[in-house]
């Protein structure tokens, strides 16, 4: 491991198979870690029971135990702070794989159709199968995921078709299923109705340590993502053509990179619901801190979700009221003014340089 500098000039880390990471995707992502942890101990006293930072420090180093302070710890905020971190983590890495795999930068999960097929399966077994056991769940939703991408690729070929053409096809898919939803939840019972619209707000609220143990094992996939993948989605992002001229083979990446993605928003989508929007605003805002391309944009896209769930479920527990604050919504509520403003300072940018 040797510092060294890029072509253009820019300080990297160059190891010894060759692969150079640059300093400042480092340090932006020392940044963000740091940020990801002092988030995460600000949420572990945030909640309708009242406690301190010297509180919380305690009941951690005690364990777990009796008590109002400890059963709100261990068993509610720990849960979900950790859930917070992989399902975003996934989702916004997603939708960085999809926007490189598409060329389009309002790519994600949910603009393909993949959280639409996952969450249309998981209400299928809602409706018709309420009494299904639990550990069925993530499997119903990798199969609806699965379906979506598996007609992707029968529609637009493995190869052969542009990202314009994969992503304007996952619209259709997704209004198709959306509609399919809809019915759903306007023609089933009252109670049924409610808890699945519910649902599909997005929330952590159902975190537990069984289902973070259900959660990581999907999520440990995109580690090896990260690694195989990144060379091809940064060949991808200057185009299809560009692409194979730098010997990149479409028919095999293309699949892999869609079936990643399935198998990653399935799995968040069964945990905690569609997360609206997180796909599209991590990786731009990722983007803007530290604009970079391949393993270190799928990272920092990683790091970015991880902290806007996390404090989105913050902010629902500190405004806890007789009607919850979904996560998703929060995430919106929270992203969208960041996300515009990154937009304008972007434009500005531009328009300087010109």
């Amino acid at each position: 491991m040797i510092l060294a500098r890029a072509l253009d000039g820019r300080r990297v880390v160059r190891l010894s198979g060759g692969l150079q990471i640059r300093v400042g995707d480092l340090t932006t992502l020392a940044c963000l870690l740091v940020a990801i942890l002092i988030a995460a101990i600000v949420s572990l006293t945030v909640g309708t029971t009242p406690i301190t930072l010297g509180d919380a420090a305690a009941t951690l180093w005690r364990g777990p135990g009796g008590g109002d302070q400890a059963f709100a710890i261990w068993e509610v905020r720990l849960p979900r702070i950790l859930m917070g971190v992989l399902v975003g983590g996934s989702i916004a890495l997603t939708g960085a794989m999809l926007q490189s795999l598409s060329q389009n930068p309002l790519a994600d999960p949910g603009l393909l159709g993949l959280s639409q097929g996952s969450m249309t399966a998981l209400m299928l077994i809602f409706v018709l199968f309420p009494t299904m056991p639990q550990g069925v769940l993530p499997l119903a939703a990798l199969g609806g995921g699965l379906a979506v991408g598996i007609l992707l690729l029968l529609l637009v070929g493995r190869g052969n078709a542009g990202g314009m053409a994969i992503l304007l096809m996952g619209i259709a898919v997704e209004t198709t299923l959306s509609s399919v939803t809809s019915v759903l939840v306007l023609y089933t019972p009252p109670e049924i109705s409610l808890a699945l619209a519910d649902w599909m707000a997005g929330s952590l609220f159902r975190s537990s340590w069984n289902s973070l143990a259900t959660f990581t094992p999907w999520f440990a996939l995109g580690v090896p993502a990260i690694l195989l993948l990144g060379r091809s989605l940064r060949s991808y992002d200057m185009g299809d053509q560009m692409a194979m001229s730098l010997g990149e083979n479409l028919p095999l990446s293309k699949p892999v990179i869609l079936v990643t993605a399935v198998l990653l928003t399935s799995a968040a989508v069964s945990a905690v619901g569609p997360l609206a929007f997180l796909g599209v605003m991590a990786p731009h805002l990722a983007n803007f801190i530290s604009p970079t391309s391949g393993r270190g944009r799928l990272v920092l896209s990683a790091a970015v979700g991880s902290l806007l769930v996390i404090c989105a479920d913050m902010m629902t527990r500190a405004f806890a009221g007789d009607i919850p604050l979904p996560t998703g919504l929060a995430i919106v509520m929270l992203g969208v003014p960041m996300f515009i403003l990154t937009l304008r300072l972007r434009a500005m940018r531009r328009m300087r340089r010109q």
